[in-house]
């Protein structure tokens, strides 16, 4: 069925319509939030309660954005809120030393690793390692343009920045992830 058929019919309070949505939808939610909490209770945790958010507010939903877009937008918000009850947080701040990002004192020779290396579970486990130094706003505005494929436009829509506050996380997150890498390539 139509997902805007579907979506009008959960409006209407139909239970079949929105148990279709969220089936559509659960993998994708609970694959972002785990790659931004990096812990599958709470990923899970966190589905929950960004499909109880949906529940509630699916009347709310204008479609002037895609569904996806707009989950997007909850499960961040969550995932947000969750990361602000860490009492000690152990994230990387981005905000100050920006110099020592882009740092050169570190550089792998991409060019010699081969394409199958990439698919290396030791170069996956140095990215996810990496990935989860970023803080929580860093790391949404990384998975949504990098890993997810999100327009800078929607990024910022789901994430309630402007777009120039959406490219300098990006750009940060990015040199930083660049540096970490370098880091464990060059020894």
């Amino acid at each position: 069925m139509d997902e805007k058929i579907l979506i009008d019919e959960a409006k209407q309070g139909s239970r079949k319509a929105l148990s279709q949505l969220v089936r559509l939808h659960e993998q994708t939610i609970y694959n972002f939030s785990f790659k931004i909490c990096r812990d599958r209770e709470k990923a899970e945790n966190i589905m929950q309660e960004t499909f109880y958010s949906f529940v509630k507010s699916i009347h709310q939903f204008d479609g002037n954005s895609k569904l996806s877009t707009w989950l997007y937008r909850i499960v961040a918000n969550h995932c947000m809120m969750a990361a602000r009850k860490i009492k000690n947080y152990h994230f990387v701040s981005l905000e100050n030393d920006e110099d020592d990002l882009f740092e050169d004192r570190y550089t792998a020779d991409w060019s010699r690793l081969p394409d199958k290396f990439t698919e290396d579970n030791e170069l996956k486990n140095i990215l996810d390692e990496a990935i989860s130094k970023l803080s929580p706003d860093y790391r949404v505005v990384f998975l949504l343009r990098d890993v997810e494929g999100l327009s800078t436009e929607e990024t910022a829509q789901i994430t309630e920045l402007s777009i120039p506050a959406v490219k300098s996380r990006l750009h940060r997150a990015r040199a930083f992830l660049r540096k970490e890498l370098n880091e464990a390539f060059a020894v």
